[in-house]
C-alpha cells in the first residue's frame, strides 16, 4: 500500500491475525485484501441468508479463490430471531448480533468489520451490536472513508470492484414494521435485477411498502423512463409474482425507514 494508507497498514499490523466479517461489498472486500497482505493468520467469514444477494457470495468466493483467503461461509441464523423478523427500525442491531455472535462462536480471533468513517454520520444500530462483541473497525481507526476505500481497492488490484455500487442487505428494502419474509426478499432481488438489466441505472432499489412495491431510481434514469417503458416493466415485475401495486420514484437513501431512531 502507498504512504497514503500507512495508518491502515499500521493498524492492521498492530491487530495481527483478525477475523473479518466479509459481506461481499467493496468495503469488506477491500479490508480483507489489505489485511491478508499486511499480516498472516487472517480469516474471512461470510454469512449467507435470504437477505444476502447471491452475487455478494459469488464475489466473496471468487476473491477468496483468487487471493488464497481462508474463507468460512455459514448461516448466521438471523431469520430464527423473531425480533429481526419483526423489522423494527433497529433491525440491523439484531442482524449484526446474530452475525458477530456466530463468528465469535467459530473463532477466537478479534472480529473486524469494513465500517468506515462515512458510516459514522448515519444511524447504524449495527454498530451497537459490534461494540457488544468488541468488533474493531480498522478503516475508522485509520481515518478512512468511502472514497479512500475505492482508491485503495484500485491500488490493491481489485479492478472493477473498486467502482462496485453500494448495496445494503435486501432486508433494508422492507419498510419499517413490515415483517421480513424470505420469499419477498427473493422478489425484491429479482425485480431489481430485471430493472437493472433493462435500464442500466446508476442506482435501483425495490422498496416494499404498505402501499405496494416502489422501484426507486437515480434521477437521471427516472427522467428518461417513459410511461410505456414503466408500464412494461411493471408488468414484468408483476409476472414475477408481485400481486401488489407497482410504481416508480426517485431514489432516496434509507427511505424504507419510517423513523430514524427506535
Amino acid at each position: 500500500m502507498t504512504p497514503d494508507f500507512a495508518p491502515l497498514t499500521e493498524t492492521l499490523s498492530k491487530l495481527g491475525p483478525i477475523a473479518i466479517a466479509v459481506s461481499g461489498g467493496i468495503d469488506s472486500l477491500t479490508l480483507a485484501t489489505a489485511a491478508h497482505r499486511a499480516t498472516s493468520g487472517v480469516t474471512m467469514h461470510h454469512a449467507v441468508s435470504p437477505a444476502v444477494p447471491p452475487e455478494a457470495t459469488a464475489r466473496t468466493r471468487a476473491e477468496a479463490a483468487r487471493q488464497g483467503w481462508a474463507l468460512d461461509i455459514f448461516d448466521a441464523g438471523e431469520f430464527s430471531d423473531p425480533a429481526y423478523r419483526q423489522n423494527p427500525v433497529n433491525r440491523c442491531f439484531f442482524c449484526k448480533t446474530s452475525l458477530y455472535g456466530a463468528i465469535a462462536a467459530r473463532t477466537a480471533l478479534t472480529i473486524a468489520s469494513g465500517t468506515n468513517t462515512d458510516d459514522l454520520g448515519e444511524y447504524r444500530p449495527g454498530l451497537d451490536a459490534a461494540a457488544n462483541h468488541n468488533v474493531r473497525h480498522p478503516f475508522v481507526e485509520s481515518g478512512i472513508g468511502k472514497a479512500a476505500i475505492r482508491r485503495l481497492a484500485a491500488q490493491l488490484g481489485l479492478g472493477a470492484l473498486a467502482e462496485l455500487p453500494s448495496s445494503p442487505c435486501l432486508s433494508s428494502r422492507i419498510e419499517t414494521g413490515i415483517r421480513i419474509e424470505a420469499p419477498v426478499l427473493g422478489l425484491v432481488h429479482q425485480a431489481e435485477n430485471l430493472v437493472a438489466s433493462a435500464l442500466r441505472p446508476q442506482t435501483v432499489r425495490c422498496r416494499v411498502r404498505r402501499a405496494g412495491f416502489v422501484i426507486e431510481l437515480d434521477e437521471a434514469s427516472l427522467d428518461r423512463l417513459s410511461l410505456a417503458e414503466a408500464d412494461r416493466l411493471a408488468g414484468e415485475i408483476a409476472a414475477l409474482g408481485v400481486a401488489r401495486q407497482i410504481s416508480f420514484a426517485a431514489y432516496r437513501n434509507g427511505s424504507a425507514f419510517l423513523q430514524r431512531h427506535p
